[in-house]
């Protein structure tokens, strides 16, 4: 019996350690950043221009927009929680070949951003600061907000605080609390410092909402878009896409049809 004990208090005390641990160091848990030397030069096939946008505590975002031809407007792309523009950047001739001008961000401490992300607040009020920065070159209204992934929250907090023509998520999530019970069913959820709840911001998007989600997604799960469909207001649409696992949406032949096809009822900008 005492064994027993013994054994049952050593695992108490290890799961107490693995939820400090999860709770300390979920950065490092939820982010995975590539960094990029302030000299590195980009080489894509479509011109694009570098920008760095002042935060309000002083630090740089980093962030690049591709012009296309004859623009209809803006795609204000949020990108997924690893890597950098160094790969993100690749996807935009997809919304260029659409007429699109494309602005994407690195979130801090990703590619050239300087800083590091230290809470969920944070992290909105810096994409808001950035839109702003975007909304004073395009009229609002040629504005489609575009989030991959952990972006997908992102932008719908800023679709909702704002006015874009339309809102456009690949493989969201309901909320980090919904993903966190099916990844790490064995730890409290009260640990999360990042809810990003998608479920409550959707309601207050007043534009069209598109969601593309492939049903075989081994990191968000189908589900979760099933979810958010339960919020829709007449005129939005869910995208299936059949047999797509979580990477490499934009370079499948249905979401390009699909894709093309929603960005083709945008006016030119005037």
């Amino acid at each position: 019996m005492f064994k027993v004990i013994i054994v049952a208090a050593v695992l108490a005390i290890l799961y107490v350690i693995v939820c400090i641990l999860a709770y300390q160091f979920q950065e490092k848990i939820v982010f995975f950043p590539q960094k990029l030397d302030r000299n590195h030069t980009f080489r894509f096939r479509n011109p694009y221009q570098e920008m760095f946008i002042v935060m309000t505590d002083g630090v740089k975002l980093h962030g690049l927009l591709f012009n296309a031809k004859q623009s209809k407007g803006l795609i204000f792309y949020l990108h997924g929680n690893a890597g950098s523009l160094q790969s993100w950047g690749e996807v935009a001739p997809v919304y260029l070949n659409s007429g699109f001008d494309v602005f994407m961000l690195d979130y801090r401490g990703y590619g050239k951003s300087e800083g590091h992300i230290d809470g969920e607040d944070q992290l909105v009020k810096d994409v808001q600061k950035v839109y702003d920065e975007l909304a004073a070159r395009y009229n609002e209204s040629s504005v489609i907000v575009l989030g991959y992934s952990l972006g997908s929250g992102l932008a719908a907090k800023i679709a909702a605080a704002n006015a874009p023509r339309k809102l456009i998520l690949q493989a969201p999530y309901y909320n980090l609390t919904d993903i966190m019970r099916h990844a790490t069913p064995f730890l409290p959820t009260f640990l999360l410092r990042y809810k990003m709840n998608t479920n409550e911001a959707l309601p207050a998007c007043k534009m069209p909402l598109v969601i593309f989600h492939g049903d075989h997604d081994e990191v968000i799960p189908y589900t979760q878009a099933l979810k958010l469909q339960l919020l829709f207001k007449p005129g939005d649409t869910l995208i299936t896409l059949r047999g797509m696992g979580h990477n490499g949406m934009t370079d499948d032949d249905t979401y390009k049809k699909a894709i093309a096809a929603i960005l083709a009822d945008a006016p030119a900008m005037e």
